[in-house]
Formats: C-alpha cells, structure tokens, sequence
C-alpha cells in the first residue's frame, strides 16, 4: 500500500488529464453535431453530411467509452487511497463526493454515448435529452474542483469553472469531429461551410476559456507574485504558453477558411493546422490536470519563492563538467557506514539506507546537488549537438549529419547510468524494485522514450523506414515527452526548492511540445509550412540544450 502512496500522485494527475481530455470531447462532439452539422441539414448535400453524422457518432462513442473508464479508474484508486489512509471500509468510502460525482459522470456518460448514436440528424426531442444530459455532466465534472471546495466566492468560482470547461470543450473538444468533418464532407462547398460554422462555436469557446481565466487569476493567484513564486502559477504560465499557440494556429485556421482556393489546398493547411491543435489542446489539458493537483497561489503564503532568488537560479553560471564520486552522494555514504556498523557489530543483516516505495525521501549533500547539475550540463551539450547536427542537415551541405539521430542513445545510456545513482548498475537498488519510486519510474520510462527517438529518425533519415505512418512515430514522441515532463515532479520535501527546479523544467516542456508539432508539419507538408517548420525545430533542440546548461539547483 506505501507504494499506491508513492505513485498516487502521479497516476491522478495522468487519470485526471485524461479524464479531462475525454469530457472534453464527448461535450464537443455533442455540440459539434448539433450546432454545426444539424443545422446544414436539407441545406446541402446529403450524402457528404451523413458520413459527417457518422464520423461524429463514432468520436461521441469513443469519448464515452473513454469517459468512463478514465473516471472509474481515477475513483477506484482515490477510494483506495482514502480508505487506506483513514482505515475506513470500502462502504464508508462509497458516501465520498467524488465517489457519487464519478458515478454520476460514468451514468450521464454512458447516456451521452447512448444518444449520441441515434440516427442523424438527431430529432429534436434527442438534442434536448443530449443537451440535459450534457448539463448534468458538466455539473456533476464540477463536483471536485477547486471551485467546489472553496468556501468564499463559491458562486463565482462554479461558474467560472463551468464557462472554462465548457469553452475547452467547444474548441478543443470539437476539434476531433472537425477534423473527421473535413476528411468526410465530399466537396470544398460542405467542408468550407462546416469550418465557418466550427470557427464561430470555437470563437465562443475561446471568450468561455479566457472569461473564466481571468476570474480564476484574480481569485486563486491574486498578485504577480503568486505567478513566479508558486507551483499554481507556474504552471498556470506553461498553459497560458500553450494557448497562445493554440489561438496563433486557430487565428491561422480562422484566415485559410476565408480564402479557400478552387483547388482547396487552404482546406489541406486546415487539417493539418487542427492536427497541431489537437495535439497542443491535449497538452494544455494535461497542464491543467497538474494545475488542479495544487493548492490555488492565493492559499500558500509561505515558502514562497522571492523574484531575486528566482533571478539568482536562472543567471547563467559557468557550467559544471566534473562529477563528483559516486561515493560522496549522501544516499552511498550512508549505506557504506549502515554497512559498516553492521560487520562492528557482527550482524547479519544490516538496515538499507534506502527503500524504494517505502514513503520516505533520499538523503541529499553537496556532492548530491553536484551531481545532478552535471547530469544536466552534460544532457544540455548532447541536446546542442543534436540541434546544431539537424540543421546542418537541413541545411542540405552536410550529408554526414544525417545520423544525428544517433546522439539520442548516448543521451539515453547517460541518462540511464546516471539519472538515479542508487539504482543499479551503478547503486545496490535492483531496476525492478526501484520503479516503486515514482520519480525513478518516470526517468526510465523517458529512457525509453528517448531510445524510440534515435532508432525511429535514424530509420527516417537513412532511408531504412520510408513509411509515412512511421515518420510520424519521432514528432508524436517528442511531443508526448513534452506532455510527460508537464506532470513530472522532483520530491526533495523542500517546496522552494521544488519549484525553482520545476521553473527550469516547464520552459523545456513547452519547447519540446512545439518542436513535436514542428516537426510533424514538417513531415505532414514539407514543401509549404514544412519549409519554416524545418528549421523550427531544431532551433528549439539547441534552445532546450542551452536551458539544460544553464541550470542550477543552488
């Protein structure tokens, strides 16, 4: 059970933000078909508007379904945790909130999905039911925010709430049925028609998320240093970035709808735009997810972080390129002399300095802090050379640099040896026993990741995998690390020093999701927005290595 503690953190923040994904589009695709395709029927063609019906009934289906085991599972592990902790039964667990909110979800869901899948159009008296249903979630989604368990400016807070996840479910949660709109509508007449008709619901959408933002800075940040000096507005900074993009690419959509040529490449820009869209809306709700895993700016008043100490950390220093001994981190020090004492005293067995999923935190030195600095000056030179490697070969005069691909296993092997010097094979803690530590098992698993980098774009560049399916595998990858490091989180029980570290992580979160993106228009239109998408991304490679050279944790 200590370790369900460990990873509990983790887990809900991913289950929350998919949770958050999923609601989103199951009330989007709603409101897609109804505001958006309902109302062009008798008006145009019929065939193109049925198999637009039929791609929307298919992402409604699939949203409830994914709906509900997100919310199950999230209200099975939080039971769990609460019934361990307070040593209640699991019947005493069923009154919760969140247990009733999520039943009510899955229900309500489950409607949703069972209406969402009658004949298209919809008759009206379905589009009422849909529409009661879908209040009823949002009510029932609103059960166990931050708004909910507030006890001044309740009113207020609900409603924002509510206007903020409605707004990300007309824009972001509309846009897989926009997507699908465009691929099934048949003709440049229909498609054009239903993206003027999707660009006036995501503009609505848009002034929901931004009325809704403003109320939630001034109640839950409050003041500029609640934005700098607390892990809620940090991360409320990284998902402001991230819709920034979002809104630079729907402002692009916005224009190309408006001037569709008779050979509708504008239509093609589109797709591949709300392609982008989808990806970064993704992100931005998993940023939110993390967001409401935090105590609001407003409620933490001390340990907060001060403006010079945050300039103090982010000045750049002379990076450190020699790494302390193994034997001088505090966690080898202190098992070498539980050690010793053990053979003093003639025992056979001895304590272990450490145990992974245990519930407690590794000791920390000097030698320690050393270290990890190391490890990310020596990262921050590997990432510089990858990027400067890329866009020689962009550049078309260094034919040689097309296996810079390879870098990421020599990153990949660094990080794996050196990332958790008390894990094996460096330290007595074997790989297996190790992934109870949550931290640990996020550091492998971008390990992995990191290793499907190099051997997917090595393919590419080399001619060893010309699949265009399989190009697409390094950008989705890139980007999905990007999102992963959004929930990433350094316990080292010093709340200070937790953010200073998470300040330094969430610029190269966000660079590393742009260049995903980047990359994936690359791919998807090398010779139209692929051009300048080219030498974006490996512009943000060299960026991330000089933000990894840069930093310092004291």
């Amino acid at each position: 059970m200590s370790t369900l503690f460990e990873i509990f953190g983790f887990l809900s923040v991913v289950l929350r933000g998919l949770d958050f994904v999923a609601q989103s589009v199951l009330l989007g695709s709603v409101t897609f078909a109804a505001f958006v395709a309902t109302p062009l029927a008798g008006d145009v063609e019929e065939r193109g508007l049925r198999r637009v019906f039929a791609g929307c009934r298919r992402v409604i289906r699939a949203a409830a379904l994914a709906t509900i085991v997100a919310v199950f599972t999230a209200a099975v592990l939080n039971a769990a945790v609460l019934a361990a902790s307070l040593e209640i039964s699991w019947r005493e667990v069923a009154g919760a909130g969140f247990v009733i909110a999520g039943a009510g979800k899955v229900v309500l869901a489950a409607v949703i999905g069972l209406l969402g899948s009658a004949a298209a159009p919809p008759p009206r008296a379905t589009r009422n039911a849909l529409a009661a249903a879908g209040a009823l979630f949002l009510c029932a989604a609103l059960a166990d925010t931050h708004a909910a368990a507030r006890l001044t400016n309740n009113g207020l807070l609900l409603l924002a709430t509510g206007a903020h996840e409605l707004g990300a479910a007309l824009w972001l949660g509309g846009l897989p049925c926009f997507w699908l709109a465009l691929q099934r509508a048949g003709t440049r007449e229909l498609a054009t028609r239903i993206g003027k008709r999707f660009s006036a619901l995501a503009i609505t959408g848009v002034a929901l998320i931004l009325a809704g933002a403003v109320v939630f800075a001034a109640t839950y940040i409050g003041s500029i240093d609640g934005v700098y000096g607390t892990a809620y507005g940090a991360m409320a900074s990284a998902k402001s970035v991230l819709l920034g993009l979002l809104l630079l690419l729907g402002f692009a959509n916005f224009r190309a709808l408006r001037r569709v040529s008779p050979d509708g490449a504008a239509l093609s820009r589109v797709r591949r735009f709300v392609e982008v869209e989808m990806g970064i809306g993704f992100a931005v709700l998993m940023a939110a997810a993390s967001i409401t895993s935090m105590p609001p700016a407003i409620d933490l008043s001390r340990d907060r972080v001060t403006f010079s100490e945050l300039v103090q950390r982010i000045t750049p220093a002379i990076p450190r390129l020699e790494s302390p001994g193994h034997g001088t981190l505090a966690l080898p020090a202190l098992q070498a002399r539980l050690d010793g004492e053990r053979e003093a005293a003639q025992e056979s067995t001895g304590l272990r300095a450490f145990v992974p999923g245990a519930g407690a935190l590794p000791p920390r030195n000097a030698e320690d802090i050393e270290w990890s600095e190391y490890n990310h000056h020596c990262a921050g030179l590997l990432v510089i050379a990858m990027g400067l490697a890329a866009l020689a070969h962009r550049s078309g005069r260094a034919p040689w640099a097309k296996h810079w691909p390879l870098l990421f296993l020599l990153l990949a092997a660094f990080l794996f040896l050196r990332a958790d010097p008390e894990v094996w094979p460096m330290g007595d803690i074997g790989i297996i026993e190790s992934l109870k530590d949550p931290e640990v098992a996020q550091h492998r698993l971008f390990v992995l990741v990191i290793v499907a980098f190099a051997l997917f774009e090595w393919g590419v560049r080399t001619g060893r995998l010309a699949s265009h399916e399989l190009l697409r595998v390094f950008p989705l990858l890139t980007a999905l690390g990007g999102t992963l490091l959004l929930t990433h989180s350094h316990a080292l029980g010093n709340v200070k020093e937790e953010l200073l570290i998470e300040t330094t992580h969430l610029p190269i979160a966000v660079l590393g999701i742009g260049a995903g993106w980047a990359r994936w228009l690359e791919v998807e239109a090398p010779e139209e927005d692929g051009r300048w998408a080219g030498w974006l991304w490996p512009a943000c490679f060299v960026v991330i290595g000089l933000l990894l050279l840069g930093y310092r944790e004291a």
